[in-house]
């Protein structure tokens, strides 16, 4: 069976983690230090700050912006729940706008109707499957009604908008490191801005509180434990490297299966819209009867997800919130992801694309 999803570690992972290890400074250090400044410089940003995984570095941002009880965060309901819980667990309310159903990313026109209707206080644009969010009409909602733009691209590193990376294109934006993402500290988090004060207070939030300038055992704030280890930014820095090889053959993997699929019935590939770069975490279609099409691939032993098969306002912490998201409702009835990794041989990507052509759907 081809998987979905197979994490690349190598000599060059095994040699940094020694290195720490013998080194013996194995929690926060300088190690991440290094990371967060290549990380960020990356991004196009002044400041990285590295966290333990991809929630808490959405949840560390909310609090470095003040955003917190009675203030309300404009998202998509269509995203794993962590970019709503994240805006929970700061005190805020999460508002749910509906999604462009040809991107899978926040519809700018519901969004703009909802932070106009409760006066939102930010504007949570998650960057889905790799794919940039529609950022520069959500970058003019958000300064015509004076509220933060917050970039959920746990799912794209390396993704562009306009010329500009994911990581520069909001005024704060957060990543996550897990085993699956285009890169991988095995957990793992960062936060990029390019506000210096809001560096300032993420890097404390998640060093309990503590202040650079300041003895290590005074706390200026309520703080968590959110520390990235050098161990996990050891690996970070040297999955880092490969990032743009990785980032490379997600892409054209995703073009061959998106030119096996151009005259497939009842299938939609994904799109990449004008002045965008996408770097396919996932490789997601949608058709109308996706049981039958994931049957037919398990068949042809090609693996398959749903991502996401139930919309975060159907989840039982957030089915009370008043939603109209047809689009997203759908796409959570019809998407199915298939293997467009960089551990896929030729061979792989082959007879994944050749499961799809072969599939007999229905048109939708």
């Amino acid at each position: 069976m081809i998987p979905i999803a197979n994490p690349e570690f190598g000599a060059r992972e095994k040699d940094a983690v020694a290195e720490v290890l013998d080194g013996g400074r194995v929690a926060d250090g300088p190690v991440v230090r290094e990371f967060e400044s290549e990380f960020a410089d990356f991004c196009g940003a002044d400041h990285g700050v590295a966290t333990t995984n991809g929630t808490t570095a959405l949840h560390t941002a909310f609090e470095a912006l003040d955003i917190g009880e009675g203030d309300v965060v404009v998202t998509s309901p269509f995203s794993f729940v962590a970019s709503a819980n994240s805006i929970r667990f700061a005190g805020a309310t999460p508002v749910f706008a509906d999604i462009d159903l040809a991107t899978y990313n926040l519809d700018p026109a519901s969004t703009e109707k909802l932070v106009r209707e409760h006066d939102a206080d930010a504007i949570l644009a998650v960057h889905l499957f790799g794919l940039p969010a529609d950022m520069a009409r959500l970058r003019g909602i958000a300064d015509e009604h004076d509220c933060a733009l917050v970039e959920d691209a746990a799912q794209a590193h390396g993704a562009v908008h306009d010329g500009v990376r994911a990581g520069s294109l909001g005024d704060v934006a957060c990543f996550s490191f897990y085993p699956t993402k285009n890169m991988t500290t095995g957990e793992g988090g960062m936060i990029t801005t390019d506000n210096e004060a809001v560096a300032e207070r993420a890097a404390s939030f998640v060093n309990h509180g503590r202040a650079a300038d300041r003895p290590a055992y005074e706390h200026v704030r309520v703080g968590h434990n959110f520390r990235m280890t050098s161990v996990l930014a050891a690996i970070g820095r040297v999955q880092f490297d490969r990032l743009p090889e990785y980032n490379e053959s997600r892409r054209a993997n995703a073009a061959r299966l998106t030119e096996a699929l151009a005259d497939a019935p009842g299938i939609h590939a994904p799109v990449e819209p004008p002045g965008t770069r996408h770097v396919y975490h996932q490789y997601t279609v949608r058709t109308a009867d996706r049981g039958v099409l994931a049957d037919h691939l398990e068949a042809e032993g090609v693996s398959s997800v749903v991502y996401y098969p139930k919309p975060i306002h159907f989840q039982p912490p957030y089915e009370d919130s008043d939603v109209t998201a047809p689009a997203a409702e759908y796409a959570a009835e019809s998407v199915l992801s298939v293997p467009v990794h960089p551990s896929l041989s030729n061979e792989d990507v082959a007879s994944v694309a050749d499961a799809l052509r072969s599939y007999e759907g229905g048109e939708q």
